[in-house]
């Protein structure tokens, strides 16, 4: 963080790698077996993959098989989130087929196994913008980016907009396609030249090949995202919109991020009432979008949406079809390493939480029993870019508190968290008394941090502690690529 402050312009950069393909040379491939062999794979390669699928993924785990099957060892998987459905490629970690790995976010048996040290080297976490950073500056260097998309041509121009398995933007990829020594794309969805949008462009891209499926559609893109309905998420939410509404920041033109669980999109709800009685226009929504973004759009509460991943059904169409729904790519987005990404713009971001500590730094990755089982994703950079980052989460979550003296992980620093609320109450970090001010002034139940942590201890009483051992098996790297924290083996 404080090398953003300062400014890193001498960073050292890569250059993307030069490629040519003759006239009349086809791209396309029978099979994934036989794209992936063409590009000749080897030892120690670096593959790449995107998460825009969620857990309706599966060209993940079938690439990593084909690649052991042809016995390829201590491969170094780089992709940009992984889930549940990559369970099956613990196998992999365990004959030394995989012995590597960068991720924003990992869950699930995948991440139980590695919190428990299942490879020998550790795991890098970092955040949407730091990958971006990473690869331009080599430190990921990627040797085969596998792309999978819902639409593409017989040169690679790809999408995610359209078709049968259609799951929106195709953002975090794009820095792939650009800087992969080897690019295939993976469709189910072959159509005529030329397909469109443009998310993955033709010039980047060595060969395609047409699968039956590129994974469970029901799980990629299921519908509506849903608000919550649970009581105390809605209390939560209504509090947070109150503290917006009361910033100072809730006024025409203001820019706003939310995410996609039902609670954050709670306090999509409360806000948008409260622009429609106040009359107020705001500029664009940021991030990763669910319909409630997009129907705010249509109803003309926001000028424009920057969509860097899509999380339903209905933001695919409207990403194809409005122009003022806009997918960007991870760079634009959140690298820090540029002249000037979008969460630098942002007024207002509403981020969750696992824990959050008396310092304000936030963990989105460990469990209370210190295993891996969530992501940094886009996080710790929107926090760092807005003017006002609300983290909302309950107080205790199934008689475990979730505000305590020290997180297990600290993944987004305290620093760059203004405000916490919580059923319980509103903490208001020290470092912006103006703010507590105000909110104090609107009549909004203030609480200093370290109270309501002593206040949860006392109902839920003090947690055990983690048992851990020497070995690191995963490091935390902020988005300038500091590492911010180490995470240690889980003793059972």
């Amino acid at each position: 963080w404080t090398k953003l402050k300062k400014g890193w312009m001498d960073e050292l950069t890569i250059p993307p790698p030069n490629k040519a393909k003759l006239p009349h040379q086809t791209k396309v491939k029978n099979t994934l077996e036989e794209a992936i062999a063409k590009t000749n794979p080897k030892d120690g390669m670096t593959v790449s993959f995107h998460h825009h699928m969620r857990n309706g993924e599966s060209v993940l785990v079938r690439s990593i098989e084909i690649l052991a099957k042809m016995g390829i060892k201590n491969i170094t998987l780089a992709s940009s989130s992984l889930n549940m459905s990559h369970n099956p490629i613990i196998k992999y970690l365990k004959d030394g087929t995989i012995t590597r790995i960068w991720t924003s976010g990992i869950r699930g048996e995948l991440g139980e196994a590695i919190s428990e040290g299942v490879l020998d080297v550790p795991i890098v976490i970092h955040s949407h913008g730091g990958r971006v950073r990473a690869i331009h500056t080599g430190k990921i260097s990627i040797d085969l980016a596998i792309i999978t998309a819902s639409a593409a041509d017989e040169e690679g121009n790809a999408t995610g907009a359209i078709g049968k398995s259609a799951f929106g933007s195709l953002g975090y990829a794009t820095i792939d396609a650009q800087y992969a020594k080897q690019v295939l794309v993976v469709t189910d969805n072959l159509v005529e030249y030329p397909c469109y949008p443009l998310s993955i462009k033709q010039i980047f891209v060595d060969y395609v090949v047409k699968v039956d499926s590129i994974g469970d559609a029901s799980k990629i893109a299921s519908g509506t995202t849903r608000i919550t309905k649970s009581p105390m998420d809605l209390r939560i939410a209504r509090l947070a919109a109150d503290v917006i509404e009361n910033s100072g920041l809730f006024k025409n033109g203001f820019s706003f991020q939310v995410g996609a669980g039902g609670a954050s999109l709670a306090v999509a709800k409360f806000i948008r009432e409260k622009m429609k009685k106040k009359d107020i226009k705001g500029s664009f929504l940021l991030g990763g979008v669910t319909s409630y973004g997009v129907d705010m759009l249509n109803e003309g509460l926001f000028k424009s949406i920057f969509d860097v991943q899509s999380f339903d059904a209905a933001v695919s169409t409207s990403l194809y079809a409005n122009n003022n729904h806009i997918e960007i790519p991870a760079a634009l987005y959140a690298n820090p390493f540029n002249c000037g990404c979008m969460t630098n713009k942002l007024d207002i971001v509403v981020l969750g939480a696992l824990e959050i500590d008396v310092d304000f730094n936030v963990n989105v990755i460990t469990g209370a029993n210190g295993e891996m089982r969530g992501a940094s994703g886009g996080h710790s950079d929107t926090a760092s870019g807005a003017d006002l980052t609300v983290v909302v989460c309950p107080s205790f979550r199934g008689r475990i508190s979730t505000v305590n003296k020290k997180v297990q992980t600290v993944v987004t620093p305290g620093e760059t968290v203004d405000v916490l609320v919580t059923e319980r109450g509103i903490c208001v970090n020290p470092q912006k008394p103006e703010l507590e001010e105000k909110l104090i002034k609107a009549g909004l139940n203030i609480k200093k941090i370290e109270d309501l942590q002593k206040e949860v201890e006392n109902i839920v009483g003090k947690a055990n502690e983690v048992v851990y051992s020497d070995k690191i098996v995963g490091l935390v790297e902020y988005r300038d690529g500091t590492i911010i924290d180490v995470i240690r083996q889980v003793v059972k």
